[in-house]
Protein backbone atom coordinates (compact mmCIF):
# COMPACT_ATOMS: atom_id res chain seq x y z
CA UNK A 1 0.00 0.00 0.00
CA UNK A 2 1.02 3.54 -1.04
CA UNK A 3 1.62 6.45 1.06
CA UNK A 4 -1.15 7.82 -1.60
CA UNK A 5 -3.57 5.40 -1.01
CA UNK A 6 -6.05 6.59 2.22
CA UNK A 7 -5.53 4.85 5.90
CA UNK A 8 -9.46 4.61 6.35
CA UNK A 9 -11.94 3.92 3.16
CA UNK A 10 -16.15 3.65 3.92
CA UNK A 11 -17.68 2.46 0.64
CA UNK A 12 -21.59 2.79 0.31
CA UNK A 13 -21.76 2.42 4.15
CA UNK A 14 -25.38 2.49 5.37
CA UNK A 15 -26.23 2.00 8.93
CA UNK A 16 -30.33 2.19 10.02
CA UNK A 17 -31.40 2.08 13.54
CA UNK A 18 -35.33 1.03 13.35
CA UNK A 19 -36.95 3.50 11.00
CA UNK A 20 -34.02 5.62 10.93
CA UNK A 21 -31.27 5.98 8.28
CA UNK A 22 -28.40 6.71 10.05
CA UNK A 23 -25.84 6.41 7.25
CA UNK A 24 -26.86 6.56 3.55
CA UNK A 25 -24.34 4.65 1.13
CA UNK A 26 -21.32 6.55 2.25
CA UNK A 27 -17.81 6.84 0.80
CA UNK A 28 -15.03 8.43 2.50
CA UNK A 29 -11.61 8.42 1.94
CA UNK A 30 -9.32 9.43 4.61
CA UNK A 31 -5.95 10.24 3.58
CA UNK A 32 -3.13 9.74 5.63
CA UNK A 33 -1.27 12.53 7.75
CA UNK A 34 -4.11 14.73 7.65
CA UNK A 35 -7.35 16.01 9.44
CA UNK A 36 -10.51 15.11 8.25
CA UNK A 37 -13.26 17.36 10.02
CA UNK A 38 -16.69 16.09 9.82
CA UNK A 39 -19.80 18.47 11.30
CA UNK A 40 -23.37 18.57 11.24
CA UNK A 41 -26.80 18.62 13.02
CA UNK A 42 -27.15 16.26 16.36
CA UNK A 43 -28.22 12.81 15.41
CA UNK A 44 -27.06 12.82 12.24
CA UNK A 45 -24.63 10.03 12.40
CA UNK A 46 -21.22 11.51 12.85
CA UNK A 47 -20.72 9.62 15.94
CA UNK A 48 -22.31 6.41 14.58
CA UNK A 49 -19.92 7.10 11.79
CA UNK A 50 -16.35 7.08 13.82
CA UNK A 51 -18.01 3.92 15.45
CA UNK A 52 -17.67 1.85 12.35
CA UNK A 53 -13.83 2.66 11.37
CA UNK A 54 -12.91 1.32 15.14
CA UNK A 55 -15.33 -1.89 14.77
CA UNK A 56 -17.50 -0.71 17.18
CA UNK A 57 -20.48 -0.75 15.27
CA UNK A 58 -20.89 -3.23 11.53
CA UNK A 59 -22.72 -1.48 8.62
CA UNK A 60 -26.02 -2.78 7.12
CA UNK A 61 -24.59 -2.61 3.96
CA UNK A 62 -21.01 -1.25 2.06
CA UNK A 63 -17.25 -1.86 3.68
CA UNK A 64 -15.22 -0.53 5.71
CA UNK A 65 -11.41 -0.35 5.34
CA UNK A 66 -8.25 0.53 7.46
CA UNK A 67 -5.16 0.51 5.64
CA UNK A 68 -6.13 -1.50 2.83
CA UNK A 69 -7.56 -4.52 5.04
CA UNK A 70 -11.34 -4.84 5.20
CA UNK A 71 -12.28 -4.44 9.21
CA UNK A 72 -16.29 -4.78 8.93
CA UNK A 73 -16.35 -8.49 8.64
CA UNK A 74 -13.62 -9.05 11.16
CA UNK A 75 -14.05 -10.88 14.40
CA UNK A 76 -13.66 -9.16 17.85
CA UNK A 77 -10.11 -10.82 18.45
CA UNK A 78 -9.24 -10.02 14.41
CA UNK A 79 -9.96 -6.68 15.36
CA UNK A 80 -7.49 -6.49 18.34
CA UNK A 81 -4.38 -5.34 16.17
CA UNK A 82 -6.18 -2.85 14.28
CA UNK A 83 -7.88 -0.81 17.13
CA UNK A 84 -4.24 -0.77 18.61
CA UNK A 85 -3.32 1.52 15.88
CA UNK A 86 -6.88 3.76 16.59
CA UNK A 87 -6.71 6.20 19.64
CA UNK A 88 -10.38 6.82 20.28
CA UNK A 89 -11.20 10.47 22.60
CA UNK A 90 -14.58 10.50 23.93
CA UNK A 91 -16.55 13.46 24.35
CA UNK A 92 -16.97 13.03 28.23
CA UNK A 93 -12.78 12.10 28.12
CA UNK A 94 -13.42 9.11 29.60
CA UNK A 95 -11.37 9.34 32.53
CA UNK A 96 -10.80 6.62 35.61
CA UNK A 97 -11.69 8.67 38.77
CA UNK A 98 -10.10 6.30 41.28
CA UNK A 99 -7.07 6.84 38.70
CA UNK A 100 -3.99 9.74 38.94
CA UNK A 101 -3.63 11.48 35.94
CA UNK A 102 -0.38 9.44 35.49
CA UNK A 103 -2.35 6.02 35.95
CA UNK A 104 -4.74 7.34 33.11
CA UNK A 105 -2.28 8.03 30.57
CA UNK A 106 -0.54 4.64 31.11
CA UNK A 107 -3.39 2.55 30.90
CA UNK A 108 -3.05 1.78 27.36
CA UNK A 109 0.23 1.12 27.33
CA UNK A 110 -0.40 -1.40 30.12
CA UNK A 111 -3.01 -3.06 28.85
CA UNK A 112 -1.99 -3.25 25.13
CA UNK A 113 1.87 -4.10 25.58
CA UNK A 114 1.32 -7.26 27.20
CA UNK A 115 4.53 -7.18 29.11
CA UNK A 116 6.97 -6.17 26.56
CA UNK A 117 7.44 -3.08 28.04
CA UNK A 118 8.87 -2.61 31.46
CA UNK A 119 6.95 -0.12 34.03
CA UNK A 120 10.03 2.18 33.75
CA UNK A 121 9.96 2.65 30.15
CA UNK A 122 5.44 3.17 30.80
CA UNK A 123 6.27 5.96 33.25
CA UNK A 124 8.41 7.95 30.84
CA UNK A 125 6.29 7.19 27.77
CA UNK A 126 3.32 8.64 29.90
CA UNK A 127 5.10 11.33 31.79
CA UNK A 128 6.56 12.42 28.07
CA UNK A 129 3.34 12.27 26.84
CA UNK A 130 1.98 14.48 29.49
CA UNK A 131 4.72 17.00 28.58
CA UNK A 132 3.57 17.18 25.62
CA UNK A 133 0.35 18.66 26.18
CA UNK A 134 1.46 20.91 28.63
CA UNK A 135 0.47 18.50 31.98
CA UNK A 136 4.14 18.46 33.45
CA UNK A 137 3.79 18.18 37.14
CA UNK A 138 -0.23 16.85 37.36
CA UNK A 139 1.02 13.21 37.34
CA UNK A 140 -0.46 12.61 41.19
CA UNK A 141 -3.53 14.63 40.74
CA UNK A 142 -6.73 12.90 39.93
CA UNK A 143 -9.50 13.79 37.39
CA UNK A 144 -11.97 14.99 40.08
CA UNK A 145 -9.18 17.97 40.76
CA UNK A 146 -8.57 18.91 36.98
CA UNK A 147 -10.47 21.71 34.94
CA UNK A 148 -12.68 20.79 31.78
CA UNK A 149 -9.98 22.04 29.43
CA UNK A 150 -7.15 20.02 31.70
CA UNK A 151 -9.28 16.39 31.92
CA UNK A 152 -9.42 16.64 27.80
CA UNK A 153 -5.40 17.40 27.77
CA UNK A 154 -5.19 14.58 29.66
CA UNK A 155 -7.56 12.46 27.49
CA UNK A 156 -4.92 13.34 24.40
CA UNK A 157 -2.12 12.27 26.43
CA UNK A 158 -3.82 9.22 26.56
CA UNK A 159 -4.69 8.67 22.99
CA UNK A 160 -1.25 9.17 22.18
CA UNK A 161 0.76 7.18 24.65
CA UNK A 162 1.39 3.77 22.89
CA UNK A 163 4.52 2.44 21.73
CA UNK A 164 4.53 2.68 18.78
CA UNK A 165 2.18 5.94 18.82
CA UNK A 166 -1.06 5.62 17.17
CA UNK A 167 -1.90 6.18 13.14
CA UNK A 168 -5.11 7.41 13.92
CA UNK A 169 -7.03 9.30 16.41
CA UNK A 170 -10.60 9.64 16.67
CA UNK A 171 -11.98 13.07 18.08
CA UNK A 172 -15.66 13.07 19.71
CA UNK A 173 -16.34 16.55 20.02
CA UNK A 174 -13.17 17.37 21.79
CA UNK A 175 -13.64 21.17 22.35
CA UNK A 176 -17.18 20.19 23.99
CA UNK A 177 -18.43 22.38 27.01
CA UNK A 178 -15.29 24.28 27.02
CA UNK A 179 -14.89 27.99 26.91
CA UNK A 180 -13.44 29.85 23.83
CA UNK A 181 -9.84 30.39 25.65
CA UNK A 182 -9.49 26.72 26.50
CA UNK A 183 -11.04 25.24 23.03
CA UNK A 184 -8.49 27.37 21.16
CA UNK A 185 -5.54 25.32 23.20
CA UNK A 186 -7.14 22.12 22.31
CA UNK A 187 -6.78 23.18 18.76
CA UNK A 188 -3.67 23.92 18.45
CA UNK A 189 -3.10 20.36 20.46
CA UNK A 190 -5.07 18.69 18.01
CA UNK A 191 -2.64 20.65 15.57
CA UNK A 192 0.58 19.66 17.17
CA UNK A 193 -0.33 16.33 17.56
CA UNK A 194 -0.81 16.19 14.15
CA UNK A 195 2.82 17.55 13.24
CA UNK A 196 4.99 16.48 15.95
CA UNK A 197 3.52 12.78 15.94
CA UNK A 198 2.29 12.44 12.46
CA UNK A 199 -0.84 10.73 13.43
CA UNK A 200 -3.53 10.80 10.90
CA UNK A 201 -7.13 12.66 12.72
CA UNK A 202 -10.52 12.33 12.01
CA UNK A 203 -12.51 14.73 14.18
CA UNK A 204 -16.27 15.16 14.76
CA UNK A 205 -17.49 18.67 15.81
CA UNK A 206 -20.32 21.26 16.07
CA UNK A 207 -17.54 23.82 16.70
CA UNK A 208 -17.21 25.83 13.32
CA UNK A 209 -14.54 27.39 14.17
CA UNK A 210 -12.26 24.51 15.78
CA UNK A 211 -13.41 23.12 12.13
CA UNK A 212 -11.97 25.79 10.63
CA UNK A 213 -8.59 26.03 12.68
CA UNK A 214 -7.85 22.04 12.72
CA UNK A 215 -9.26 20.37 9.39
CA UNK A 216 -7.33 20.05 6.21
CA UNK A 217 -10.84 18.86 5.03
CA UNK A 218 -14.38 19.48 6.28
CA UNK A 219 -17.31 17.60 5.15
CA UNK A 220 -20.85 18.57 6.11
CA UNK A 221 -23.17 15.52 7.05
CA UNK A 222 -27.05 15.99 6.22
CA UNK A 223 -29.77 12.85 6.25
CA UNK A 224 -26.83 10.15 6.27
CA UNK A 225 -25.05 11.95 3.35
CA UNK A 226 -22.35 14.65 2.78
CA UNK A 227 -23.60 17.61 1.56
CA UNK A 228 -20.24 19.54 1.28
CA UNK A 229 -16.68 18.56 0.65
CA UNK A 230 -13.22 20.39 0.20
CA UNK A 231 -11.02 23.04 2.37
CA UNK A 232 -12.22 24.12 5.07
CA UNK A 233 -12.33 27.95 3.19
CA UNK A 234 -14.44 26.55 0.83
CA UNK A 235 -17.27 24.85 2.75
CA UNK A 236 -17.20 27.69 5.00
CA UNK A 237 -18.83 29.81 1.88
CA UNK A 238 -20.99 27.20 0.22
CA UNK A 239 -24.01 28.12 -1.58
CA UNK A 240 -26.19 25.05 -0.27
CA UNK A 241 -28.65 26.49 1.81
CA UNK A 242 -29.12 23.71 4.45
CA UNK A 243 -24.34 24.28 4.60
CA UNK A 244 -25.18 28.01 4.94
CA UNK A 245 -27.50 27.46 7.72
CA UNK A 246 -25.27 25.08 9.59
CA UNK A 247 -21.99 27.26 8.98
CA UNK A 248 -24.08 30.81 10.24
CA UNK A 249 -26.13 29.25 13.04
CA UNK A 250 -29.68 29.93 11.35
CA UNK A 251 -32.34 27.40 12.17
CA UNK A 252 -34.20 25.35 9.75
CA UNK A 253 -37.36 26.14 8.57
CA UNK A 254 -38.97 22.91 10.71
CA UNK A 255 -37.29 23.40 13.41
CA UNK A 256 -38.70 26.82 13.71
CA UNK A 257 -42.15 25.21 12.90
CA UNK A 258 -41.66 23.09 16.19
CA UNK A 259 -40.77 26.01 18.33
CA UNK A 260 -43.85 27.98 16.92
CA UNK A 261 -46.94 25.20 17.14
Amino acid sequence: MSDTDPIIELRGVTKTFGRQRVLDEIDLRVERGRNTVIVGRSGTGKSVLLKHIVGLLRPDRGAVYFAGQRIDTLGERALVPIRQQISFVFQLNALFDSMTVLENVAFPMTENQRGRLDHRKIRALAERCLEMVGLRGFERKRPAELSGGERKRVALARAIALDPPPRVILYDEPTAGLDPQRSDAINKLIRRLQEHVHVTGVIVTHDMKSAAEVGDRLLVLWNGRFIADGPPTEVLQARDEHVRRFVQGIAEPEDLRLINA
